[in-house]
């Protein structure tokens, strides 16, 4: 295992195979990974590491590497065809992801590599040579969304048995929140290869000062930011307006407004709320940029996001650091994230009734909304980037035996919120 000296600076390669930092968010494949492989990079670059990024080509005209700022540079691999190509679609081609990362590898070797997500982690152990340290992140387990989904899981049959094997192969696994971490010890990974360190929230970008998007009228309004995928419960706050006479919902996400009549998902909302006559009352936006959610956040009364499963959750926690409750689903990171009664309202997943109850309790009351609000800004504090990156580091030092690695971050959050 080669380490880092004061003379070379620690070389990480993360691997990304289908979501670039580069990407536009709200696509069906594009979201909280593209968002955490970026932020992430960033910070430790800011660190002084030296970080390349690996992922695919999908599209002919990028170039091979873009520097995105000092210390992190993105890596275009060529595996299967560089146009678009749905991630669940994508393990036919990691193979050729692989090979081309080992032979690139055996001309920069990197101290560690850092995998994001099952099918980088396959690449990544299949072209690591000699002793180069895997840490992976899965973003999701296969088991949560086999037992989530049933039938209508599109992962392919394989991914299971190659999480499994992940488990033996790779150095550590860092969980993004206690739930996944518990996922992991039931699958017979050893408590002491196991790292918690959640994703994080730009505070820069997501504060509660500055502008709120203007309304018109004085309905009151609820706030969804999401990816249009079925898990992600969009549905069940679309049944649920039925239940709030008068409130408005605003929808955020999947393509561009003008195409989301050639959206699947987006098509199927519509109907919904002309099924329970609510239609009249849901603006869906589509994608809108990156730059305005902070506004929109800002003007919302509650913001909801209550989706199936979720292995982390940023909307919550961005939608916490603008000064906005929310209404969440009590899964996956949110159960870290979320203090019930303090920063928002947990419900029960899929759950359109609860969820009516819930943001009906916090219209009903101003004072306690405000109260909410200023406790998620603070709580939300305890997410910056550059504390998620020191524990990050913390990791990878442990793997290379430079330091002791760290798994107390949730005992650390359920401390503070007591």
């Amino acid at each position: 295992m080669i380490r880092p000296s004061p003379q070379t600076p620690l070389r990480v390669a993360m691997v990304s195979e289908h979501a670039s930092p580069l990407a536009v968010l709200g696509g069906a494949d594009a979201g909280g990974q593209n968002v955490h492989v970026d932020a992430l990079s960033r910070v430790l670059a800011g660190r002084g590491v030296d970080v390349d990024i690996f992922t695919r080509r999908d599209d002919s005209a990028l170039p091979e590497r873009v520097r995105v700022c000092p210390g992190v540079t993105v890596v275009h691999i060529d595996a299967g065809p560089p146009e678009p190509v749905p991630k669940d679609e994508l393990l036919p081609h990691m193979a050729a992801f692989a090979r081309e990362l080992e032979r690139r590898w055996r001309r920069r070797r990197p101290h560690i590599v850092h995998a994001h997500f099952w099918m980088s982690g396959l690449a990544a152990a299949a072209a690591r040579r000699g002793d180069i340290p895997v840490v992976q992140t899965f973003h999701a387990l296969g088991v949560v969304k086999r037992r989530e989904q049933g039938a209508a899981d599109t992962s392919p049959a394989q991914r299971l048995d190659i999480e499994h094997r992940l488990l033996r192969e790779v150095d550590q696994v860092i969980a993004t929140c206690s739930d996944e971490a518990f996922e992991l010890l039931r699958l017979g990974l050893p408590a002491g290869r196991i790292s918690v360190v959640p994703c994080g929230v730009d505070l820069d970008h997501f504060t509660t000062v500055g502008p709120a998007e203007p309304r018109t009228g004085d309905r009151p309004r609820v706030v969804v930011v999401t990816r249009l995928v079925e898990r992600k419960g969009v549905g069940n706050v679309v049944a649920a307006l039925a239940d709030l006479p008068g409130v408005e919902l605003v929808v955020a996400g999947g393509p561009d407004r003008a195409g989301l009549d050639r959206d699947p998902e987006a098509q199927r909302l519509m109907g919904l709320a002309r099924h329970y006559g609510v239609d009249g009352r849901i603006d869906f936006r589509g994608r809108i940029p990156h730059d305005d959610v902070p506004a929109l956040f800002r003007s919302a009364d509650v913001v909801v996001t209550c989706p199936w499963y979720e292995p982390f959750g940023m909307v919550p926690l961005e939608a916490m650091a603008c000064g906005v409750p929310v209404v969440a689903s009590a899964v996956g990171g949110m159960l870290d994230t979320v203090v019930d009664g303090m920063t928002g309202l947990l419900v029960p997943p899929r759950c359109p009734q609860r969820i009516a109850e819930a943001v009906a309790e916090l219209l009903d009351d101003p004072a306690r909304r405000a109260a909410m609000g200023s406790a998620a800004a603070e709580r939300a504090r305890m997410y910056r980037w550059d504390r998620v990156g020191a524990s990050t580091l913390d990791v990878y030092r442990g793997v290379l035996s430079l330091a002791p690695i760290p798994i107390t971050w949730p005992g650390q959050l359920a401390a503070a919120a007591r």
